[in-house]
């Protein structure tokens, strides 16, 4: 069994970034600038965002926080939007989810400029990603991606189940592994709430990728050995063992799970550090993008 350590994997892709803007800045090119929007206060956006910006310091990006008040109007947040959209210094920026209740999301994902959109979220780059285009792929599916790629996990002719149909993180997953390519190439079958006997899948799965949020959901003797488990979840699970009061569990029962596995990712330090390193990974694409032009 081999872990597929995304802490690692991050820190390796967010060094090959640095080395490229500092080719960047010796060619006197301009450096990538990533803005964060955040609206309130909630705290794990904070935390969030937090470490996107100092991400950003540590490759030598450019990075902007835009903090909003938690009661902005709908009007004035599309406002805001609008000026990142026509500000020639920014290549890219995420809108932090979730929103306060009474701005609907949709909208404001859909003002958002698809050419900056590095989050991968309007339909204009989900398109383009379905097609096999050049796009900003969401980052969280990005990274799986790439960690099954740098550890050399064989997808081709494979069959893939995923749990979850997220637009996030289930459905890409689902058309990324379908696709063309290594990795992809691989039979996939979309499964969620409403699958039937959804161990009959789970136990026929070369792969599984788990994007549910029910900690230890799949156990042991729901799959075949040899298995390769990406697992996206992610619960706080009250523990009043532990000094936080809380432990972080995966969808999967780790401990029974990881003995029939070949290849698997942990959680905490597995999917989760990948999605902020491709997040930077989209912004330089970004910024080559609006290079070009």
């Amino acid at each position: 069994m081999q872990i597929l350590d995304g802490k690692k994997t991050s820190e390796d892709i967010k060094n090959e970034i640095a080395a490229e803007v500092q080719s960047i800045k010796a060619a006197g090119g301009k450096v990538p600038h990533l803005a964060a929007v955040l609206v309130g206060n909630n705290g794990a956006s904070l935390t969030y965002v937090g470490s996107k910006v100092k991400s950003c310091e540590q490759i030598g990006f450019d990075s902007t926080l835009v903090a909003l008040p938690e009661d902005i109007t709908e009007a004035d947040l599309l406002a805001k939007i609008k000026e990142l959209n026509e500000d020639d210094n920014l290549d890219g920026y995420i809108v932090q989810l979730p929103l306060p209740k009474h701005i609907d999301e949709e909208k404001i994902l859909l003002a958002i400029d698809p050419d900056k959109d590095v989050d991968g979220f309007h339909p204009t780059n989900f398109g383009r990603m379905a097609l096999e285009m050049e796009t900003f792929i969401p980052a969280t599916p990005f990274g799986i991606m790439q960690l099954l790629e740098r550890y050399k996990v064989e997808t081709a002719g494979k069959h893939t189940v995923v749990i979850g149909r997220s637009h996030i993180v289930g459905r890409p997953m689902s058309i990324l592994m379908s696709r063309k390519g290594n990795p992809g190439d691989s039979t996939v079958t979309l499964t969620h709430s409403r699958t039937k006997n959804l161990e009959e899948f789970t136990k026929n799965a070369d792969i599984i990728i788990t994007a549910l949020g029910v900690p230890e959901f799949l156990k042991g003797d729901m799959v075949k050995d040899g298995v390769v488990i990406i697992d996206v979840g992610i619960t706080r699970v009250d523990d009043a063992s532990n000094s936080k009061g809380y432990v972080i569990k995966g969808d999967v029962d780790f401990d029974e799970v990881s003995k029939k596995a070949s290849f698997i990712t942990p959680v905490p330090g597995g999917v989760g550090p990948m999605t902020i390193a491709m997040l930077l990974q989209n912004t330089l694409l970004a910024r080559k993008i609006r290079s070009r032009k």
